[in-house]
């Protein structure tokens, strides 16, 4: 398997351990081939700052239980309502509604391959 199915399949596991945890409108994009930093986002809306944080948690718990290196890096942008984790190959976003539908990832990465969305159960 190479690097970018791997990445794939964790950006996959990831959005489904983040829908379990009740992570809204969950996507994964596959933008390795837009991208030079990453092969995947996972993008989810959050509902408050203690659901961010325990989303935040739970992901932590899930890389451990996966034995995958943890994220490289944390980062809150736009003050306590998105949190980025730089895992590599993956980067998750958790982000409130209302920074969700500002910034539009989704739309700035539209040529990236949806491979997983909570709303339909897809997944490849």
């Amino acid at each position: 398997m190479d690097a970018t199915a791997n990445s794939r399949q964790l950006a996959l596991r990831v959005a489904r351990a983040i829908e379990e945890h009740r992570g809204q409108d969950t996507v994964a994009l596959d933008i390795a081939k837009q991208s030079s930093f990453t092969d995947c986002f996972v993008i989810t809306t959050v509902t408050s700052q203690a659901h961010m944080q325990g989303l935040y948690k739970n992901i932590l718990d899930f890389f451990d239980k996966e034995k995958a290196p943890l994220p490289r890096r944390r980062k809150n942008i736009a003050g306590e309502g998105w949190l980025i984790l730089d895992c590599g190959s993956v980067v998750i976003h958790l982000m409130t509604q209302q920074l969700r539908a500002f910034y539009d990832l989704e739309r700035l990465w539209f040529e990236g391959e949806i491979i997983f969305h909570s709303s339909s159960n897809s997944s490849s």
